[in-house]
């Protein structure tokens, strides 16, 4: 009988062991007494190996132009940055953008683009319309989760602080005094979906037009360069030109550029 119960006993406490290795109190992995393996928290890893750094440094310009236009954006209602890729349009505006959506001087952030393949057709996307129109906007996602947290930009995203939309649907909407839009690749606008996109802007609204009118992927007059020769005049509506030298992504951009446009 005794031996029954000390054989009883001592599967209960292997049993208790293996429980101890699978999980402790705390969640983690962890060997059993006499093991001889290593323990790691392997969940605590893979949730931050992936999580990209924040920038808590405000935004410092890396050249006088992008300072220039970085000034004009948060003294305009309307700016036009135009220029060729790498000098930092995008960055400027969508992290302006955060720093105002953070501090609450803005609710919501609007981004929106064309859905013009560069060169290319990408045929069917599956999945729902955000998910279909995430492949055109994610630089500006990687933007804003660099200045506020990729949390953060989730959670926005869910909850309709942060809005992604192709330039289709924009009809219809308006632009309040509480919102910050930037319309990205604008060289792929035609002169009347610029028109559409132009005439939404309310009272107070923050816009940020960007792009490239010597990279527009679109047939015939695009509306990049037509708003600008229409607008450039008016008073509250300021238009930065940025040139090869303004280029800050690396000097190989400039030099790839140089060769492509100057030859």
């Amino acid at each position: 009988m005794a031996k029954r119960s000390h054989a009883k006993r001592k599967r209960h406490q292997n049993h208790a062991a293996e429980e101890r290795f699978h999980q402790d109190d705390r969640g983690r992995h962890r060997a059993p007494p006499n093991g001889n393996i290593v323990e790691i928290n392997a969940s605590r890893q893979l949730q931050t190996a992936y999580a990209p750094p924040r920038a808590n440094k405000p935004l410092t310009a890396y050249t006088t132009a992008q300072q220039d236009y970085i000034d004009a954006i948060q003294r305009y209602h309307l700016t036009f940055g135009i220029g060729p890729a790498g000098t930092g349009k995008s960055y400027c505006a969508g992290a302006i953008a955060a720093e105002a959506l953070e501090s609450g001087r803005i609710e919501r952030i609007i981004l929106t683009r064309p859905a013009v393949e560069a060169g290319e057709q990408l045929g069917f996307l599956p999945g729902a319309l955000d998910e279909k129109f995430s492949v055109y906007i994610d630089a500006f996602r990687e933007i804003l989760a660099e200045r506020l947290g990729a949390g953060t930009v989730d959670y926005c995203l869910r909850h309709g602080r942060i809005v992604a939309a192709p330039l289709a649907f924009m009809r219809g909407k308006t632009f309040n005094n509480r919102t910050f839009v930037i319309l990205d690749e604008a060289q792929n606008t035609s002169p009347a979906q610029m028109k559409m996109f132009l005439t939404r802007i309310g009272e107070g609204c923050k816009v940020v037009i960007n792009g490239d009118i010597e990279q527009s992927d679109i047939r015939g007059h695009n509306g990049l360069a037509d708003a600008v020769n229409r607008l450039g005049d008016l008073p509250n509506v300021y238009i930065h030109q940025f040139e090869r030298a303004d280029i800050v992504r690396s000097g190989l951009v400039r030099d790839i550029m140089d060769r492509y446009e100057l030859t």
